[in-house]
């Protein structure tokens, strides 16, 4: 993980049992003997994301309507960093910090996760976009329930679901930056399906935790017919075309905001959907343009940024 993340070393979870008591139940021992949770158990994932916004983020009040996307706060986190060394670039390699640096989330989820963080690590000024009514209004719900929150981060509602950037972007706006989680998938029944193997695979590592022995059983009101951890509505998970044609259409409508944004950036989930998304931006003619790695783990992601 990047190292400004505060998670790269793990989770601390007597400090948040302490910041979360309710969290206490749902902690186990993994095979080595380290303190983990259940990860296919969607109540507590929830909880540990509750617990690391209080712990960390100066959060008392954060909820989800129910089937709504969880985050992982610690890789949510890493793209917040990777974009305040991408600014520092503009400003002799120092990270810029407090709130004349703004930025846009778009499509940010009931979950408000990246202007939490990005607020409150660095004190930027943060507006999310959200499509979804029920997202919209929970989101808003967490901006403005807490005072940590409250001058820093506004939440706009879209109301035209084929816009990104219009109906979004004010005529006086002006954002340093602006980042994006886009839908990955191109259809409910790919999205479902992806969250199924995931689901599996954590069934599959928790069934052998529990054959060696050192993964003590939980009571749980919903273990005999776990419930998708990987939770999302059609707007958080899939879109027609996938990430490729959002992307695309974000590079599109950037173009009418050259004078108003500084650098637009996405996440971009597959490596193979980079070669679409380059053509897209040279035909943009953008002026500068960067794909930044981002390593969790085994895991590697991406976003790209350009600019003009």
């Amino acid at each position: 993980m990047h190292p400004r993340n505060i998670h790269r070393n793990g989770y601390d979870f007597n400090a948040l049992c302490t910041a979360e008591p309710a969290l206490t139940k749902w902690v186990v021992r993994n095979p080595s003997g380290k303190a983990t949770i259940d990860f296919a158990m969607p109540d507590a994932v929830k909880l540990l994301n509750s617990a690391l916004l209080k712990c960390y983020y100066r959060i008392s009040q954060w909820d989800l309507p129910e089937g709504y996307l969880c985050p992982p706060v610690p890789g949510r986190a890493d793209y917040v960093h990777f974009i305040a060394d991408l600014l520092a670039e503009d400003h002799k390699g120092q990270t810029p910090k407090g709130s004349s640096i703004t930025g846009l989330d778009i499509g940010t989820g009931a979950n408000l996760i990246y202007p939490i963080v990005g607020s409150q690590q660095y004190g930027w000024r943060f507006v999310g976009s959200e499509v979804d009514k029920t997202a919209f209004i929970a989101a808003k719900l967490i901006a403005q329930s807490n005072a940590s929150l409250k001058p820093l981060v506004t939440v706009r509602k879209q109301s035209n679901t084929e816009h990104i950037f219009h109906d979004v972007i004010n005529a006086k706006d002006y954002f340093t930056f602006t980042l994006c989680n886009p839908p990955f998938h191109s259809s409910a029944k790919a999205a479902q399906q992806g969250s199924q193997r995931k689901n599996s695979n954590l069934q599959r590592h928790k069934q052998k935790r529990a054959l060696s022995g050192k993964m003590p059983t939980k009571p749980s009101s919903n273990d005999a017919d776990v419930t998708l951890n990987f939770a999302g509505q059609n707007t958080e998970l899939w879109c027609p075309g996938g990430e490729v044609k959002f992307i695309k259409r974000m590079v599109q409508e950037s173009s009418d905001y050259k004078t108003q944004v500084g650098w637009f950036t996405s996440l971009v989930s597959k490596k193979d959907s980079l070669r679409p998304i380059y053509k897209e931006l040279e035909k943009a003619a953008v002026a500068d343009l960067k794909t930044i790695a981002m390593g969790q783990g085994s895991k590697v992601s991406r976003f790209v940024a350009w600019r003009f």
